[in-house]
This record gives structure tokens, C-alpha cells and sequence, in this order.
């Protein structure tokens, strides 16, 4: 049903993952000492006072996977009468929750040893602590929906 607490979860998740868009996953000092964040969206860092956006190809890909990561979960609620392709779509995005993590982090530390070879890594963003949370909630919500298959099966066998 609908109004389930792995609704909630669910929605929780989705709008977790979504707040990739908000928050940078990784700081750093670029050669001239200004400060730079690399978001899902890009890069963004001043020049001259002025904010700057630095984009490619790459970051239009991760836009791309952040919007299909965020909105699974948000699908899954709408499958709610078949509890066992809930299962499966929870744990496909979870897969593909660990899959972007890997990904942004492999494209963080590239740029990085590119910009900033003499100046060490940079700090890690609120971003990254973004994606285990979703996992979190994804695996409450996960929980909630066997429970509920369990409650299911012991209701039919009561018939």
C-alpha cells in the first residue's frame, strides 16, 4: 500500500539523492589558492569575484545517472502492488548507488591528480555522505517491504 512507512523511506531517498545537486562531494585549492567544488553539475569556483562554472561531457553523463539513481526509488513507490519487483528495484538502485559513488570518486581523484598534484587531496564534500545515507533509507525501506510480504504470506495461510 501507498501509505506505508517504506513510503517514506522511499521518498526520503529520493530526495537524498537529489541533494547531489546541491551539495559538492569534493573541495579543493586549485594552484592559485582558490577554492573550488566539484558537484555533480561541474565545477564551481571564482574568477575575479566572479562565480564560475566549468563543465564537460563527463559531468553531463553524471547529471544523467544522479537523475535515474534519484528517481528509482520514487518509481518504486508506485509499484507497490507487486512487492517483489519493490525488492528488485531497491536493490538495483542500491547497486547503482554504490556504482555512481565509484564513479564520482573516480572522477574527483582524476581531476585532482590533474589540478592538484602538488597541493595533496581535497576534503570530502557533504555529497559523498549523501549516498550511504540514501543506502540507509533504501535498506529500511527494503525491511519494511518483507515485513510486509511476511505479514502477507501469514495472512493467506490463516485463509
Amino acid at each position: 500500500m501507498i501509505q506505508r512507512i517504506q513510503t517514506i523511506y522511499l521518498l526520503v531517498a529520493g530526495l537524498i539523492l537529489f541533494g547531489l545537486f546541491l551539495f559538492p562531494y569534493v573541495h579543493y585549492n586549485d594552484l592559485v589558492g582558490l577554492g573550488k567544488d566539484v558537484r555533480v553539475t561541474g565545477i564551481y569556483g571564482t574568477s575575479a569575484g566572479l562565480p564560475t562554472h566549468e563543465t564537460s561531457f563527463w559531468y553531463i553523463l553524471q547529471i544523467i545517472a544522479t537523475v535515474v539513481v534519484g528517481l528509482l526509488p520514487i518509481y518504486t513507490i508506485f509499484k507497490f502492488k507487486n512487492r517483489k519487483t519493490q525488492i528488485k528495484l531497491i536493490l538495483l538502485d542500491i547497486v547503482l548507488i554504490v556504482l555512481l559513488a565509484v564513479w564520482l570518486y573516480a572522477s574527483a581523484s582524476g581531476h585532482l591528480v590533474t589540478v592538484n598534484q602538488f597541493l595533496g587531496a581535497g576534503t570530502i564534500g557533504v555529497g559523498f555522505f549523501l549516498l550511504p545515507i540514501s543506502i540507509i533509507f533504501l535498506s529500511l525501506a527494503l525491511g519494511a517491504i518483507r515485513r510486509d510480504e511476511k505479514l502477507i504470506k501469514s495472512a493467506d495461510r490463516l485463509r
